[in-house]
């Protein structure tokens, strides 16, 4: 038996059971001493470090693969996740002083509009609406201008929390989920705090690929989520066409969930090529984050009558609503004309930005991709070497690894907040990254 000197002791990892096992490692993440993506020793090395039976050990990796805590990566092993579901810790990199951070997916603070909660006349009691009604009115217009049935109308708070309690109430733990590769960070951190399983779709600049999504789909997928514009990392845009495609996949697959995320609708200019209603259960989310600023959380969810009755009564068990005083101020933005004005005109300045990076980029001969939303994904052979480029000019951007399953390495550029005029030192270092390491594969595999 190798002796006790070694992971075990270094990381304080302790336990006979293989419950003690997990909740060891788990306070071994939770207090610093387990990074993300550290690499677990094999089963058997660590039942002959613990003085265990190897079917403990195992069962102590399943224990915390189900809890989102660590992922096995083929060749590379059982790692710590890069967010573990059981660990408070966040995506942010340390920067050095004077960094400009095109990291983050925020909105400009500078576009988002300044809103204040309407003073209440009437304090709200048990037993009234969940939804605001003037709330529900501006949501039906808005909504049936884009096409989507308004008919069946809760409130969640925000995107994700929209997302969680559709899964919830339509698939059980080990159920596959079909989603955009790359994907949103915060979406693959839920699925596996939520113990289902992420099918990687590719993503090209219109959208997830049909026969990538029969694929997830004949595997077995129970859900899809699908992100038809503003799509974050890759800034895809669902175009008309592929949108039938996408539609004649799902015919096939009625039972399937089909939820659309539109988290970036009021900041992208056109109507959307939805999906809303390509299957007997979907579900429609337009939150409010990416317009109005991430505090105002609440999400719009329109979805068909049994799905939406499912995450209303869940609302009902648990929170009961969405507070009436953040949905009264996102209805009072919604009909105010010079919110509306400082709405569209943030829309305009965001594509111009995402246009001037992937024009720079372009000027250099380097790929990136972005026809809508607040990101520019930059392919890159090497991550670690485009980032290190980077922060030697001054600037930082988001590691692909952060959002990918399958897909080829990458970048993610924020360009919500930067000026045009800083493209080219931004495209110039990343242009020196790229140039330097010939005939890499970037592509999806």
């Amino acid at each position: 038996m190798l002796e006790q000197t070694a992971w075990v002791a270094e990381y304080e990892v302790s336990g006979a059971r293989a419950s003690d096992i997990a909740a060891s490692i788990e306070a071994a993440i939770t207090h610093g001493r387990l990074s993300p993506g550290t690499a677990l020793p094999p089963v058997r090395e660590l039942a002959a470090q613990l003085g265990v039976n190897p079917n403990t050990a195992a069962s102590a990796y399943r224990l915390l693969r189900d809890r989102g805590t660590v992922e096995t990566r083929g060749r590379h092993g059982t790692q710590v996740r890069e967010r573990p579901a059981t660990s408070p810790a966040s995506r942010s990199l340390k920067l050095p002083a004077g960094t400009v951070d095109l990291s983050t997916g925020n909105p400009d603070p500078a576009l988002l509009p300044h809103l204040s909660p309407r003073p209440v006349t009437r304090p709200p009691v048990y037993g009234d609406p969940a939804l605001d009604p003037a709330l529900r009115r501006r949501a039906e217009r808005v909504l049936s201008r884009d096409g989507i049935d308004a008919e069946h109308l809760a409130c969640t708070f925000g995107t994700l929390d929209g997302i969680d309690r559709l899964l919830a109430a339509r698939l059980r733990p080990g159920d596959t989920v079909a989603v955009e590769d790359p994907a949103w960070a915060q979406l693959l951190d839920l699925l596996a705090a939520d113990r289902l399983t992420p099918y990687p779709v590719p993503v090209d600049d219109a959208g997830p690929d049909p026969q990538g999504l029969a694929a997830a789909l004949a595997a077995g997928a129970k859900a899809f989520i699908v992100t038809t514009r503003a799509q974050n990392p890759y800034g895809a845009a669902v175009g008309a066409d592929r949108a039938r495609r996408l539609r004649a996949v799902l015919r096939d697959h009625p039972d399937v969930l089909t939820v659309e995320d539109d988290h970036g609708a009021d900041v992208t200019t056109g109507p959307p090529n939805t999906l809303a209603e390509a299957t007997r259960h979907w579900a429609y989310l337009r939150s409010a984050s990416k317009a109005y600023g991430p505090d105002l959380r609440i999400a719009l969810l329109s979805a068909d009558p049994i799905t939406h009755d499912l995450v209303a009564g869940r609302l009902r068990h648990t929170a009961r609503h969405v507070s009436r005083i953040i949905q009264s101020t996102w209805s009072d933005a919604l009909a105010d004309h010079s919110t509306q004005r400082l709405v569209a005109t943030a829309a305009d300045l965001y594509a111009e930005r995402r246009v001037a990076m992937i024009s720079a980029l372009r000027e250099r001969g380097v790929q990136a991709h972005g026809s809508s939303g607040l990101n520019v994904w930059v392919p890159v052979p090497d991550e670690s070497a485009a980032l290190s480029a980077l922060l030697a000019a001054g600037y930082a951007a988001a590691p692909g690894a952060w959002f990918r399953i399958r897909s080829g390495p990458g970048l993610r550029i924020t360009t919500a907040a930067l000026d045009p005029r800083r493209c080219g030192p931004v495209a110039d270092a990343l242009a020196g990254a790229v140039h330097r390491t010939p005939g890499a594969d970037t592509g999806w595999s």
